[in-house]
């Protein structure tokens, strides 16, 4: 792995920790978070390798500190399970990542992730809130406006 492999944890009530990848396996590895999480938490784990993202369902494990924390993958697709076996043979082997055989897979992914960055970069703020709001106060006077005239018209029958 590089120095620094960021990871992002999403857990099954919708919250979302950050943290960085410390060892990885086939079978699991080793997460430095801000805080430890409760032991058998399943989460979504996502992480970005030089071959390309990997994600999979994960079982959070014992901390073994305050800050790091085990965990084993219990569900990983097909792509991402290659992805990390190759990535785990080369970090093995110290062969270079672009030597392993599945690199016409990741040119493709590559492609996708280029694509993704320079849309999210060049990404105007979402204006549907401001949407919303111009729409929730237009109905909002709309409502107001025609009870008014209802109970005048009904007080002045």
């Amino acid at each position: 792995m590089t120095d620094f492999t960021p990871a992002v944890l999403r857990f099954h009530d919708g919250g979302c920790a950050t943290g960085s990848l410390e060892v990885i396996s086939p079978t699991g590895g080793l997460l430095c978070l801000p805080k430890s999480a409760n032991r058998g938490s399943r989460v979504k784990l996502m992480f970005l390798t030089q071959m390309g993202p990997v994600l999979g369902s994960a079982e959070l494990l014992s901390p073994v500190s305050w800050t790091r924390q085990p965990f084993r993958f219990v569900g990983l697709a097909y792509g991402d399970e290659r992805r990390l076996r190759a990535i785990t043979q080369s970090l093995q082997s110290e062969i270079p990542i672009q030597d392993v055989e599945s690199s016409r897979i990741v040119d493709g992914e590559q492609q996708w992730i280029e694509k993704y960055r320079a849309a999210m970069s060049h990404r105007n703020p979402p204006r549907r809130r401001l949407l919303k709001l111009a729409l929730a106060a237009l109905t909002l006077a709309a409502f107001g406006l025609s009870s008014a005239l209802y109970l005048f018209s009904i007080h002045f029958k």
